[in-house]
């Protein structure tokens, strides 16, 4: 819980529903398991319309986030802001630009994130894609290791990653899954076209709805037998790969 911490607290029903009313960015809400009511049903309503992820969880995590009465009821509100997908897209392609986002599937580390931010806006991609489910909680440790990139990078939130999957071909992007057999090395697939590369989890790497759908799986060819990368030194790798063909092709 040490990285988690640092982000300011909302507790109770009303404090946080006043703050969802007045826009105040949230990362994540948790609700007590057995909590029922009015309020309850709206805050859920609520989250998902904004694609806030809610945690339901036993009454002694809420008694570890705070020592004051909850009601039921703790969130952490965001440093960060959100945006949605199709508003991300449409503002790129508005400005005239070839679409470059990066999608996390089940990216959990907050430092491997907030690397990923980093790397992401060094190379010009133009944002990266958080789904609310198996995903990492933007804290300050994540904030610290992008060095402020997630305050400057666009940042989409959307409940699944299959939805943003159907958003993404929707408005005409390729979709790369990265994978150690992928079939297509890297600097042999077009990264000069719209483009969202899907980075895996840590430990089990993209998801087996990615491995189905997605129009190429890339890989990062490498020397000698061992062939295990971070997460987020992979992103970087093939997101300099995309800024090198971008720039030749200008």
């Amino acid at each position: 819980m040490k990285n988690t911490r640092s982000l300011p607290l909302l507790v109770g029903r009303k404090p946080l529903l006043e703050a969802l009313d007045q826009g105040v960015a949230i990362e994540k809400i948790f609700l007590l398991r057995s909590a029922t009511g009015p309020d309850i049903n709206i805050i859920k309503q609520k989250a998902r319309e904004l694609n806030i992820p809610i945690s339901q969880v036993p009454v002694e995590k809420l008694d570890y986030l705070t020592k004051v009465q909850h009601q039921g009821v703790v969130a952490w509100s965001s440093m960060l802001q959100y945006i949605d997908l199709q508003a991300g897209i449409s503002y790129v392609v508005e400005k005239g630009e070839t679409p470059l986002f990066l999608l996390l599937d089940g990216v959990t580390d907050v430092r491997n994130v907030g690397a990923i931010a980093r790397s992401a806006l060094c190379c010009g991609a133009h944002g990266v894609i958080l789904p609310t489910s198996h995903a990492a909680s933007l804290t300050e440790d994540a904030i610290k290791a992008s060095a402020g990139a997630l305050h400057k990078i666009m940042l989409c939130r959307i409940p699944s990653v299959q939805q943003a999957m159907d958003v993404l071909r929707l408005n005409g992007i390729q979709i790369l899954g990265t994978q150690m057999k992928g079939s297509v090395p890297v600097y042999e697939s077009d990264l000069t076209i719209p483009t969202a590369v899907v980075m895996g989890a840590e430990d089990t790497g993209i998801s087996k709805e990615v491995l189905k759908r997605a129009d190429q799986l890339i890989r990062l060819p490498m020397a000698g037998t061992f062939n295990s990368l971070n997460v987020s030194v992979a992103a970087g790798m093939i997101l300099y790969e995309a800024l090198r063909q971008r720039l030749n092709a200008n």
